[in-house]
This record gives structure tokens, C-alpha cells and sequence, in this order.
């Protein structure tokens, strides 16, 4: 899973570096397909089944949502623009292993209000790893990414959740962003699972829109997103999606 999300980790950096002013998401999805394909990876989101009745199995090799946009962003025509919050978000399969991470970045310059969402939703993902402790609480992870995001008023997102990962992609159990200390699933080392923080500057409030995937906030408010696949141990807990 290490080697799976090392390109994880890989294409998410170079996306970040090439999302500029004028620049498609379909561009930035070809330029993940090729450097999944180099690495020797398959990417893990194409083919996914859909969210909604009728609609197709999933496209792309990445999910890149813009500003209101929360998560399951389909590539395509749209032109980046100064000041756009991105959220792009990466599976890879290598060897019969998956990796998943998502990071949101802002094209050009942003408003200060985006930025502290950004920053604060990467906070919460670094507060729900340093709760990943081998003897505690599934709780313990949510309430910590929950207490980041409600301390700065932000909305945190209920409908979509983290995820366990290991030979599939959704494993086993759910992370919500919300809920109690000292409740729910026991870790313990060798878990691996993807947490995922998903905040709002509004309501947490989000639906899918017409083409069957994209998940926005119904209040029309940004949104930012922040990925890593992380493993359990006996000590500190190891992120699997950096990219060294």
C-alpha cells in the first residue's frame, strides 16, 4: 500500500504545480492518467459504480471539485480561474493495493476566507491522524476532525465519510467527520483507512448534482477537502499517500 500511495502522493504534487489560470480539469486528469500509467498503477476511481440510478459508472482517473463543489467532481472543460479553491482527489491501485488522498489548493490568488478554510481543513486531517492510536477509539479520530472544523464555524460535511482501504477501496467500516470520543471500532495495528475531512465556509448541507456525481453544498458556500491513507501501529501512526 506504501508503493500504491507514494504515486498517490506524486500525482497529487504535480497536479497542484500545474493548476493554473486557463488550465481544464480535463487537462489536469490527462496529466494523472499518464503518471499513474508511468508509475505502473491503474487508477482505483474509474468504473465505480454510480450514486444515482442511471447514472454511468465513474470516468476519470481523479475527482477534481472546484469552490462549491465538494467531492466526485467529473474533469472536463472547465477553465481554471484566479482565486479558484481545487480539490483534487486520487486513487491508485499497484500490485492489487490501493492508496487514496485528495488535497485542496487555490489557483492564483485567493481570498484570505478560503485560505483559512483550506488551512483548517488540513488541520482536522492532521488531528484525526494523531488520534489514529492502536487501543483507541474509532470516535476518537471523528470527534477530533470534528472539534477542528466546528472550533473555526465551519460546516462539517455528514453525508460523505473516510473510509477503510486495503485490497478494495471501501473496506469494512466508515469514518465519519463528526462524533464521540471513546465510542465506536477499537484500532488496532495493521488497519489501514482513508480519513477525510470535508468542511463548508456554510451549511453542511450537500446534494448531487445533474451529472449523477458531482457533490456540491447546497448553499452555494466553498467547500474544501483534505485525503491521506494512514495505517495503525503499535506507535505513531504512518501516512501511506506522501509522495517520498
Amino acid at each position: 500500500m506504501r508503493a500504491a500511495g507514494r504515486i498517490v502522493g506524486r500525482v497529487l504534487r504535480l497536479l497542484a504545480t500545474e493548476a493554473k489560470p486557463g488550465v481544464t480539469t480535463a487537462h489536469l486528469n490527462d496529466l494523472a492518467e499518464k503518471a499513474i500509467a508511468n508509475a505502473g498503477g491503474v487508477p482505483s476511481f474509474r468504473g465505480v459504480p454510480p450514486l444515482v440510478v442511471g447514472a454511468p459508472a465513474y470516468p476519470s482517473a481523479t475527482c477534481i471539485s472546484v469552490n462549491q463543489e465538494v467531492v466526485h467532481g467529473l474533469p472536463g472543460s472547465r477553465e481554471l480561474k484566479d482565486g479558484d479553491l481545487v480539490s483534487v482527489d486520487v486513487g491508485v491501485i499497484l500490485d492489487g493495493w490501493h492508496g487514496d488522498a485528495a488535497v485542496t489548493f487555490g489557483v492564483g490568488s485567493i481570498s484570505p476566507e478560503a485560505r483559512r478554510l483550506m488551512e483548517t481543513t488540513s488541520e482536522a486531517l492532521q488531528a484525526g491522524i494523531a488520534a489514529l492510536r492502536s487501543g483507541g477509539r474509532l470516535g476518537d479520530v471523528s470527534a477530533a476532525i470534528q472539534a477542528r472544523g466546528e472550533s473555526r464555524g465551519y460546516g462539517v460535511v455528514r453525508d460523505f465519510t473516510g473510509h477503510a482501504i486495503g485490497r478494495e477501496m471501501h473496506e469494512g467500516f466508515q469514518i465519519p467527520n463528526f462524533g464521540l470520543a471513546g465510542t465506536g471500532l477499537r484500532l488496532r495495528p495493521g488497519m489501514t483507512m482513508a480519513l477525510e475531512p470535508m468542511f463548508t465556509i456554510g451549511s453542511p448541507e450537500v446534494a448531487i448534482e445533474a451529472d449523477g456525481w458531482t457533490v456540491a453544498t447546497r448553499d452555494g458556500s466553498l467547500s474544501a477537502h483534505f485525503e491521506h491513507t494512514v495505517a495503525v501501529t503499535k506507535g505513531e501512526p504512518i501516512i501511506l499517500t506522501l509522495p517520498e
